[in-house]
């Protein structure tokens, strides 16, 4: 696809605007590294809520929804529609305790919670851990999707496409580095509306080009009819016990794999940059808020334009290969878009890029320098050297993930390497904030079992993540020796000091019902109430996100009065919450 001269002028516009925003919050960010890691703690919900959803909108997500659409139908996207009750937990259960908790980064969190050699030995571990080499796997993908975009834009080898990549991330990281936390708040705010824009507009486009919504429905049908199995491309759910989603597979989808498997930006108990969003709001209204506001755009409000554009690209160029590819084959197809959008849509995708990036950037390098490098090289040295040295953090990061892209063969086999270790973690992180007897073995215990565990399932026995039976089965039995395994290492070691548990405590005020001997040491500590209340609100929000979206897809096919009724029903849950809330508080305690 070739380029005029608006084109380029609009893509030079994008990274200039974005170069001002760096250098606007420059002197704001670089004050300390509160400033620099979560915005000194005094960023809106709005703003907080939006970067993440900007930040989970990466460059390889549409092209991995038209994989999935292409595969298997709009219900293809429970692969991920499914993690939302995660999601709503983080809301109405961990966001406020996240913000008393008053941490820089997750993983500091331990030495909070736990105490002793165990407690540093764990946070150290796992900012290093999740700092380089899963960062670096994370941003090697979304690197790869990157180059694949523009090798099919630019009609260019893959050796070019990597040195423009490289170049926007040089880019990144300079913005990044000079502005810290408020400028990646701010670019994501610009360049969500930029893409999501881009994406409905691509969305029309791609409608009209196949002749509306009515012919859209009427080839998609026929398709149908030469399909094996799986259910009607356009069945919102799964068709059970069809080849991809057997019901072993359905059962751990809906009640397992959401809250035992740990995930980017899907962390059960919430955590990396969702809870560096939290720490970031201004109070626990503001962090309840910030991810309420995530989940409802992340799953009901940003799917259908890539949905619809995916459902088109199937009608359009039904004997293409790589079927992930059809959703650029819509941006670079001269009969799909016009030829004066051309240079924003080429905007849009360096911004769906750029949001993830510099996030990656921003959050990897709060742990290597609050967790490793404040922690245990260098105690006490000013803030502003503190500041110097997050900076070559961030510029560290981007040289080590641009040679992993180098060497990484493969977006799905990152995908599943993340995936395998992280099954089996997710019941401690969740217990770890409402029993007092976990303690620093316990996630250790977890994290190494899950690991060893997955890998030996993979490797050894020869299971695949790829089939679904054999992907329930590695959940399953991960999740059941993990557990097994964190629970002796609970109960065969002692508890953490009373001191440090009391602390913890009075400064979360998790609520009583299962810290009895701690409570029992802190009783002016008022623990208040509301778990009922709480799953109340978790079970609303669910309900109201999974109806608004099927609502508004009902309404997009033209069943009017079907969508109407579902939105309804959203909005109804929406008004269970909001009542409750306001009833009880905002920042009611959790128990």
């Amino acid at each position: 696809m070739r380029l005029g001269l608006v084109d380029w002028i609009a893509v030079a516009a994008y990274f200039l605007f974005n170069i001002l925003i760096g250098l606007y919050f420059r002197r704001r960010a670089t004050k300390s590294t509160e400033d620099y890691f979560v915005g000194g703690r005094k960023v809106s919900w709005w703003l907080a809520g939006t970067s993440m959803v900007a930040t989970t909108f990466a460059a390889d997500t549409p092209l991995a929804v038209t994989g999935m659409v292409a595969a298997h139908g709009i219900a293809g996207n429970w692969l991920w529609w499914n993690m939302l009750m995660s999601g709503m937990l983080t809301v109405f259960f961990y966001a406020r305790l996240w913000r008393r908790a008053g941490v820089l980064t997750d993983v500091e969190f331990a030495e909070i919670r736990y105490g002793g050699r165990p407690a540093a030995f764990l946070r150290g571990f796992r900012a290093l851990y999740l700092g380089l080499p899963i960062n670096c796997i994370i941003l090697g993908w979304v690197n790869l999707a990157m180059v694949k975009i523009l090798m099919l834009v630019f009609g260019i080898g893959k050796a070019e496409a990597l040195g423009i990549v490289f170049g926007i991330m040089v880019f990144t990281a300079l913005v990044s580095t000079l502005s810290g936390l408020w400028g990646v708040l701010v670019t994501d705010l610009f360049q969500f509306v930029l893409k999501m824009g881009m994406m409905i507009l691509l969305a029309y486009f791609a409608v009209r080009s196949v002749g509306g919504m009515e012919a859209l429905v009427e080839k998609l049908l026929e398709l149908d009819a030469g399909r094996q199995g799986g259910g009607s491309i356009l069945s919102f759910v799964p068709d059970l016990g069809s080849a991809w989603m057997p019901m072993i597979t359905f059962v751990v989808y809906l009640a397992v794999n959401w809250w035992a498997t740990w995930y980017p930006g899907a962390e059960p108990g919430g955590g990396g940059y969702i809870a560096q969003r939290i720490l970031c709001a201004k109070d626990e209204k503001n962090s309840l808020l910030a991810t309420l506001w995530f989940n409802i755009a992340h799953y009901a409000l940003r799917p259908w334009p890539w949905i619809l554009t995916a459902l088109c690209s199937l009608v359009l160029y039904p004997a293409l290969a790589d079927k992930e590819s059809g959703f650029i084959m819509t941006v670079i197809d001269p009969a799909v878009v016009p030829a004066a959008l051309r240079g924003l849509m080429i905007a849009a995708f360096a911004a769906a890029y750029m949001s993830t990036v510099s996030t990656q950037l921003n959050w990897g390098a709060s742990y290597l320098v609050n967790d490793v490098y404040r922690r245990f090289l260098a105690r006490g040295r000013g803030e502003k050297h503190y500041v110097m040295v997050s900076q070559a953090a961030t510029l560290l990061i981007m040289v080590v993930s641009c040679v992993v892209t180098y060497y990484q063969d493969s977006i799905a086999g990152a995908w599943k390497f993340l995936i395998a270790i992280g099954a089996g973690t997710g019941s401690v992180l969740i217990l770890r904030w409402f029993w007092w007897r976990i303690n620093a073995w316990s996630e250790l215990a977890a994290m190494a079992t899950s690991f060893v565990v997955s890998i030996f399932l993979q490797l050894v026995v020869g299971m695949d993540n790829d089939d679904p039976v054999e992907f329930a089965w590695i959940v399953l039995l991960t999740v059941a020796i993990s557990t097994v395994a964190w629970l002796a290492a609970t109960l065969l070691t002692r508890p953490e000091r009373m001191e440090i548990l009391t602390a913890f405590y009075r400064r979360v005020r998790p609520g009583a019902a299962l810290w009895g001997p701690v409570a029992a040491a802190a009783p002016d500590v008022d623990p208040g109430g509301g778990l009922a209340f709480n799953l109340l609100d978790w079970f609303s929000g669910c309900v109201m996100v999974y109806m608004a979206l099927f609502g508004v897809g009902k309404l997009i096919f033209g069943e009017t009065v079907l969508g109407i009724g579902l939105l309804t029903v959203a909005v109804l849950a929406g008004g269970v919450i909001y009542r409750d809330l306001n009833r009880r508080g905002w920042e009611s305690v959790i128990q």
